[in-house]
């Protein structure tokens, strides 16, 4: 076969065509959006607040869990899970404004 012989050239970097595909993937994707095959991406806003909410939720449940267990067991009926309760709303605030206060990278 010759190096020089008879075939299609290729098409160079045309910004028409670039233009033309992104565009392109732009639209199948907000297609796939809005029909419901795949799902939007969730931004760091959402994450965030998501994170905050498990954070708070998780202090409040683990530290009434903990005092009411204790409780029982050692019969001290509300005051130990009073006691659990505020140090779990403490380390979920800590954690909450540790979350919050984190520098970007």
């Amino acid at each position: 076969m010759a190096k020089d012989g008879p075939g299609q050239d290729p098409a160079g970097e045309d910004a028409r065509i670039t233009a033309l595909q992104e565009r392109i993937a732009r639209a199948e994707q907000a297609e796939q959006v809005r029909t419901g095959t795949t799902r939007q991406s969730a931004d760091d806003g959402t994450r965030l607040g998501n994170r905050v909410l498990a954070e708070l939720i998780g202090g409040l449940a683990g530290g009434a869990v903990v005092g009411g267990t204790l409780d029982y067991f050692l019969r001290t009926s509300p005051w130990l899970l009073l006691v659990f309760l505020g140090l779990g709303i403490v380390a979920a605030f800590r954690n909450i404004i540790r979350l919050t206060t984190r520098r970007s990278e």
